[in-house]
């Protein structure tokens, strides 16, 4: 679809690929209404868009809370008139323990935020998308939503059940002017660790060397250019592709691989 002229929804919008999203898109001539739990954060976002931030309004409200997010259609309608597209890229991981080790409360938190907090934006926002001659919803999964990561179960169960939502909606939704995108990130250079309240482990791979990362801003651009060309499905990173290509023809294999690289960030 086109950006130019165009309003998004973009959630996550105050940092890492949310922010990312929401300046490519401004940049590319679209109309943006950013959300995201920090405002601090939202201000640095509408700072780093320059003269483009006028196309910008800033909603500061957490995606967990349903009542804030069933009020943001008219608050988004308010400021642009309409709504042609909606991102959802806000997301949290838990601290690096096992499943068991979790406390319920961690569980319900990480839940609320990925997954819940993805539904409420969709139901609030699919009725306004369908109204318009050519719309999109994208929602980031996560390679962790392809294959189990020990240590990330109840992150990797919400994004799961992120990409099994968004699949069924590219389902139902064929044959209207809705392109469904379900987006795929491997590693990629955000603070989603001190954003989620977490601290990772020693993540540095032999002789010092750094796990490979996808840049913040390629990862932006691969997403606006899938809402531009309403791609299905986007791969981010050679890591979450080579994963996706085991797990289609051994997927006992590529539990295997994932979870020997995680002893050493678990112990």
């Amino acid at each position: 679809m086109k950006i130019t002229g165009n309003v998004f929804v973009v959630t996550g919008a105050g940092n890492g690929m949310g922010r990312e999203v929401t300046l490519q898109l401004l940049r590319a001539g679209g109309r943006v209404a950013g959300v995201d739990l920090s405002e601090a954060g939202l201000e640095e976002t509408k700072h780093l868009a320059g003269d483009a931030s006028v196309r910008l309004t800033t909603h500061q409200l957490s995606v967990a809370d349903r009542a804030a997010v069933e009020a943001l259609p008219d608050a988004v309608i308010a400021a642009h008139g309409r709504v042609d597209g909606l991102l959802n890229i806000a997301g949290i991981i838990q601290p690096f323990v096992h499943v068991e080790d979790l406390t319920i409360e961690q569980i319900e938190k990480v839940m609320a935020v990925n997954f819940w907090g993805t539904l409420y934006m969709i139901k609030a926002f699919l009725p306004k998308l369908k109204l318009r001659p050519a719309a999109c919803l994208v929602d980031v999964s996560s390679m962790g939503g392809l294959v189990p990561v020990p240590g990330q179960g109840a992150y990797g169960a919400s994004k799961a059940a992120v990409k099994l939502l968004t699949e069924t909606l590219y389902a139902e939704l064929r044959g209207t002017k809705v392109a469904v995108t379900v987006v795929f990130p491997g590693g990629v250079g955000t603070n989603i660790t001190g954003n989620s309240g977490v601290e990772i482990p020693a993540a540095s791979m032999p002789a010092g060397k750094l796990p490979k990362v996808t840049s913040v801003e390629d990862a932006g651009k691969q997403i606006v250019d899938a809402v531009a060309k309403g791609t299905f499905r986007v791969l981010i990173g050679s890591d979450v592709r080579s994963i996706d290509a085991i797990a289609r023809v051994a997927p006992r294999r590529a539990i295997v691989l994932i979870a020997d690289q995680m002893k050493k960030l678990l112990g």
